[in-house]
């Protein structure tokens, strides 16, 4: 008996395998596609949505600044602190909301506090525009300091931020090439404000304030509260923060050290300031004084050892 089929030749079952592997082949190749543009389309939805959400969590001037924030060694996380402060202060309470601000704001880089929404050197009343210049990084020639004071649409960001907005009333300034800086939080009255320079508190149980000034990029001075006794002491003109006759808090950011100048009975120390030539520190009365070439109501060795008061 015959069976009704034969064995294949070896050519014809050669081509038959190559036509399957081809087969296969070409199946795999378009799967393959198939799989490439799913993949690219869920990511392209997904990369949408992240958007959408950075856009709603913290609107779209903070989304600006991703590519820095990416780099940025504490940028998120101040971030983060910064627009979570319902919950946050929930968790912790107010006062490590606050202190743990105060904290971020001092090891923040420049472009971290821009990336916040904070007024700038350029404006005070508005966040950065500029995201795509300052969040850049800043060029500084071989042997020379970023420069301390900067403003405008700048690489690096602006040197000195102002919250227009918040009860917390943030005021940041960097100084000497951003090697020091001063953090206040004021809070809307001076027995509340607290200030860090260089990461440490300055002035505390002292009212300071709502704002200082660096001399010669390595004293921060601030005005803080006068002695009562004071025969001129008295309510301070409209607008002011303290009473009429205040002290003076000059922080040396190099040694670390704060001294704080009280005015005699015969100073009138409204708007005292400070000035440094030849290694000596001359405080005027007022900023007035010292524009007129007055004379001083103080002179003192600045690198003397300083007493935790000094008045007379």
């Amino acid at each position: 008996m015959k069976w009704p089929w034969r064995a294949k030749t070896k050519a014809e079952a050669k081509a038959e395998t190559t036509d399957d592997l081809a087969f296969d082949a070409e199946s795999i190749r378009k799967l393959v596609q198939q799989r490439t543009e799913a993949d690219a389309k869920a990511a392209a939805a997904a990369e949408r949505e992240g958007h959408q959400r950075m856009v709603e969590r913290w609107g779209p001037s903070v989304v600006e600044w991703r590519d820095w924030l990416a780099r940025s060694p504490v940028g998120v996380d101040l971030i983060h602190w910064w627009f979570a402060e319902a919950e946050l202060t929930a968790l912790v309470g107010e006062e490590r909301y606050v202190e743990r601000l105060g904290e971020l704001l001092s090891q923040a880089a420049a472009r971290d506090i821009a990336a916040m929404g904070l007024g700038c050197t350029r404006r005070v009343d508005r966040a950065c525009r500029f995201a795509e210049i300052c969040s850049q990084d800043p060029v500084v020639p071989p042997g020379e300091k970023l420069e301390s004071y900067r403003h405008g649409g700048i690489p690096g960001a602006c040197s000195s931020f102002i919250d227009c907005w918040s009860k917390h009333e943030i005021d940041v300034t960097f100084a000497d090439g951003d090697s020091h800086r001063s953090v206040l939080l004021f809070r809307d009255h001076p027995g509340k404000a607290r200030l860090w320079v260089d990461g440490v508190r300055v002035g505390e149980g002292e009212w300071l304030d709502k704002g200082g000034f660096w001399v010669d990029e390595r004293f921060f001075t601030i005005r803080i509260e006068g002695p009562k006794d004071h025969p001129e002491q008295g309510l301070g003109h409209m607008g002011a923060q303290l009473y009429n006759i205040v002290s003076l808090l000059i922080h040396d950011a190099e040694r670390g050290t704060t001294r704080i100048l009280v005015p005699e009975d015969t100073e009138n120390w409204t708007d005292p300031v400070l000035a440094v030539r030849d290694g000596m520190g001359w405080v005027y009365p007022t900023r007035e004084d010292r524009a007129a070439g007055g004379t001083p109501d103080r002179i003192f060795p600045i690198d003397d050892p300083v007493d935790e008061q000094e008045a007379g």
